[in-house]
């Protein structure tokens, strides 16, 4: 999961997005991640670490205490993580369009944020 974390290509709903692939990925693979059991502070925490240090497997060990048989129902299991329950302050908030230069330059900046993590790794 943290290479998938590693990639990131939102300016918002990385977690979100990682989330989502890596259940499908692990239903496929015959288990599945606890969301439910999850700290939202520590899984962004962790998270973070990963960003920071791409590859040492931070996000992997935060999660591997969470793995569980593989669920039927994807959809209903992946609300139950905290935060993606559609509460209160959990609206995402959409910057624009793509072709908007303001959010062409949000994405330019991260581009360049992340290759210079990679070159400083």
């Amino acid at each position: 999961m943290g290479y998938l974390a590693h990639c990131h290509p939102f300016l918002d709903g990385n977690g979100r997005t990682i989330m989502v692939v890596h259940s499908i990925l692990a239903q496929r693979a015959g288990f599945s991640i606890d969301w439910a059991s999850t700290d939202k502070t520590a899984y962004l925490q962790a998270l973070t670490k990963e960003l920071d240090s791409p590859g040492k497997g931070i996000l992997d060990t935060y999660l591997k205490p969470l793995i569980r048989p593989a669920v039927s129902d994807l959809k209903t299991h992946i609300e139950g993580a905290k935060g993606l329950d559609g509460g209160i302050g959990d609206a995402d908030t959409v910057y624009g369009r793509n072709d908007d230069p303001a959010v062409k330059a949000q994405y330019e900046q991260q581009r360049l944020k992340r290759n210079e993590k990679v070159k400083g790794s």
